[in-house]
């Protein structure tokens, strides 16, 4: 087993009273296919053929808008900054140490002028394959320079075999002139071009460690970039080293959409290409995000025409969603085409705003290009989500994403399937739930419950994918199993040494703790959601969520931490990969057919 030196320096890796229309409780402690005893799935990745992949081994550098000084170790495993080593970067990238990122040119004083640092945690994963080549995969991730000071870009990393080897990784360039970018998401069109879409967004530091999102040409780190976008960097296809990607369109930097004022704040970006050569809509990109006014939210749609030299037309007006809801916030877009060439989205709604209650799901469709869009009636209703602010028990970090969407690629009843997944709080434990719909999202199954633990813990996160042969996957975070003993080599690999403070569990090092440390896990379906077995673990050794895990608001705050809102699950033929949080970097397992 590898030891978990800087922690989080290794992740991601490429393997891997309930509401309204839901089960009851009693329900919800028994899945579809029964229980499995832990033993059964702990050892159920390497009885499936699990295998487990690093993708980030080189050393990537770059040069940050905005550094941060502030060292929260060593609990943790936290170190602050470290400067990248005299020999530089391993990866081939531009680390800034030269001259400023074009971006950075107009940056204020004392800012865009640090020595390049080392990005070395993560969190949040996305991972996807190419349509023209199912051995070529790309992953993204948030790349961080400061843990502590919740200090970002994008990073990437790419194989051409199947995610056995990753010779390829580095930030993903454009965008250096912005203190973070964020939500890692990408997609191949038709043509095997990858389309990032990006979140850069502008802050600077308060001299408590805090973070300040002031609009002032004298206080913000760069005014001469908007301070927030929505945009684009495309790696063409045939691309080999770190440096090659086209950030630019019409002479300036590829903004879908430029955010320049404080009021309107873009977020949850996703991204899907129509890549079916017979649709009437190929290569069509559709690019979705919601803005938030500090209210309400709403979710927009933009489109553009995808070219086979990896550029693509001018981006469409950003037009409103329908949405069967007109109160409080629209988020969540995750958009997916079927094979007849109609693009559908998940719209999720949070009647009284995120982070008081309840959550509402239900899916938009457009059959001619994005041009007009259907709402179509709602899926789930009143769905109660672990709380925002304070995150999971015994732990530190926060919620994620409470839903997952997907599309069927075989009809059923002359229906593409439609699936929905999400994680539901009962009895202060969180558990994962799958929906599905045969009828273009008129009607919808009852929820089953995806997993098969015995014992009650958390299960959360859930992402969906649907193979070629119509096999759906919903992968998800688990904590079944206990931390690691105290002496045994997987508590030394995992680093439990190193967690000795936490302001939500007194017994730290947290040794043999119960819903405390966390796991991946993936459960198959037939295309009519029959079970394909039981829960399957990913993550062949089990990790701490308190180690390095970037603080999201500030250094002062240590009870608000991030392992990510998301990760990524994707299929390639028989194989189904999973990028996530995790001590090990690549899963794969093949689909049961």
């Amino acid at each position: 087993m590898r030891r978990h030196r800087l922690l989080v320096l290794t992740i991601p890796l490429l393997l891997i009273s309930l509401t309204l229309g839901s089960p009851t409780a009693a329900a919800a402690r028994t899945s579809s296919h029964g229980t499995q005893s832990a033993w059964a799935y702990a050892m159920s990745g390497v009885t499936n053929g699990v295998t487990n992949v690093f993708a980030t081994t080189q050393t990537s550098c770059y040069r940050p808008e905005v550094p941060y000084g502030a060292n929260a170790g060593p609990n943790d495993g936290y170190s602050g900054e470290t400067a990248c080593p005299p020999s530089g970067a391993t990866t081939g990238e531009n680390t800034g140490d030269l001259a400023p990122y074009p971006t950075q040119v107009g940056s204020n004083p004392g800012f865009a002028t640090g020595p390049p640092v080392v990005a070395k945690n993560h969190s949040e994963s996305d991972i996807r394959v190419d349509p023209t080549n199912p051995r070529h995969l790309i992953g993204s991730v948030k790349w961080f320079a400061s843990a502590e000071g919740y200090n970002h870009l994008l990073g990437f990393y790419e194989s051409w075999d199947g995610g056995a080897t990753w010779p390829v990784q580095g930030h993903i360039p454009g965008y250096e002139g912005w203190t973070d970018n964020t939500d890692p998401v990408g997609a191949f069109d038709g043509s095997g071009n990858y389309y990032e879409l990006i979140l850069p967004y502008q802050f600077f530091y308060l001299a408590g460690g805090s973070h300040s999102f002031q609009i002032n040409q004298n206080k913000e780190p760069n005014p001469a970039v908007p301070a927030e976008v929505i945009s684009v960097a495309v790696r063409p296809h045939g691309s080999t080293t770190a440096t090659q990607w086209i950030t630019t369109h019409n002479g300036g930097p590829d903004y879908v959409a430029p955010y320049p004022a404080k009021g309107r704040e873009p977020d949850k970006q996703w991204i899907t290409i129509d890549t079916n050569s017979k649709s009437p809509n190929y290569n069509t990109i559709y690019a979705m995000w919601a803005i938030f006014d500090g209210v309400n939210s709403k979710p927009l749609v933009s489109t553009a025409q995808a070219k086979a030299d990896g550029t693509h037309t001018d981006w469409s007006a950003p037009q409103i969603l329908p949405t069967v809801n007109n109160t409080a916030s629209d988020t969540y877009l995750l958009p997916h085409v079927t094979p007849d060439g109609t693009v559908w989205t998940s719209v999720t709604n949070f009647p009284s705003q995120h982070g008081k209650c309840c959550l509402t799901v239900s899916t938009d469709k457009s059959t001619d290009g994005g041009r007009t869009w259907t709402a179509l009636p709602i899926a789930i209703k009143n769905v109660l989500f672990p709380s925002f602010v304070g995150g999971y028990a015994n732990t530190t970090f926060t919620d994620g994403i409470d839903n997952t969407f997907a599309t069927g690629t075989t009809l059923v009843n002359g229906h593409y399937p439609l699936y929905i997944a999400y994680n539901q709080e009962g009895n202060s434990i969180s558990n994962v739930f799958l929906i599905a719909s045969y009828d273009g999202g008129m009607t919808w199954t009852a929820p089953i419950l995806v997993n098969d633990n015995a014992s009650a813990v958390d299960e959360f996160q859930p992402n969906l994918a649907v193979s070629a042969n119509g096999t759906v996957s919903v992968n998800f975070y688990d904590r079944r199993l206990a931390c690691p003993a105290k002496g045994s080599d997987d508590a030394v690999g995992a680093g439990l040494a190193l967690d000795t403070t936490n302001v939500n569990f007194s017994g730290t090092p947290p040794y043999g703790a119960s819903n405390y440390c966390v796991n991946t896990s993936i459960q198959f379906y037939t295309p009519a959601l029959t079970p394909k077995g039981h829960n399957i673990r990913l993550s062949l050794h089990t990790w701490d969520p308190q180690l390095n895990s970037p603080l999201r608001f500030c250094v002062c705050s240590p009870s608000a931490t991030f392992i990510g809102d998301y990760f990524g699950n994707i299929t390639a033929g028989s194989t189904d990969y999973t990028t996530s949080v995790s001590t090990f970097d690549s899963l794969t397992i093949p689909v049961k057919s």
